[in-house]
């Protein structure tokens, strides 16, 4: 089946939702402080409907597998923005998906001037840090911005180099 990745659509809110919820119960990860509790989640096009901000979806034989993006979080230096809603479906997993999902969001990050991308992440999700430290993510003492998300106590930061540019 052939697998598209392209920006969320309006259409992609209940899909996108049921989908992080499922990795978060999946993962037996923490739904309180987190991006499961969190409001937005049921309503990720219009959160993501504003400048310096996209949100990219994985699409398979119509369903939605996947999501990556970038967010100006409140409270972040300049310059900086935060990778946000990664996650994959069970069925998406180690096929590259992941891979191309964060590639295309830190090709926003970089066409959006940004010269720095934060992300927060929990344990639970060790997998996914590791991933995060092959891409050049270092981590951080502390949490950057103010995402609300008080669950999670992984903060880790990549800086653009010039010869990515």
């Amino acid at each position: 089946m052939e697998m598209t990745i392209r920006k969320v659509k309006p259409t992609d809110n209940q899909a996108l939702a049921s989908m992080i919820k499922a990795v978060f119960v999946e993962h037996d990860a923490p739904k309180v402080g987190t991006v499961y509790s969190d409001p937005t989640t049921n309503h990720l096009y219009e959160l993501f409907d504003e400048d310096k901000a996209e949100l990219w979806v994985a699409e398979e034989g119509g369903n939605v597998v996947g999501c990556c993006g970038i967010y100006p979080t409140s409270g972040l230096p300049a310059g900086c923005v935060e990778l946000v809603k990664f996650y994959l479906a069970p069925n998406a997993r180690g096929k590259g998906v992941g891979r191309a999902l964060m590639e295309k969001s830190m090709e926003s990050a970089q066409n959006m001037g940004y010269k720095q991308v934060y992300l927060e992440s929990h344990p639970k999700f060790a997998k996914a840090v590791g991933m995060y430290e092959k891409l050049g993510f270092v981590m951080l003492p502390e949490a950057m911005g103010q995402s609300g998300h008080s669950s999670c106590n992984i903060w880790m930061l990549k800086t653009f180099d010039d010869l990515e540019e």
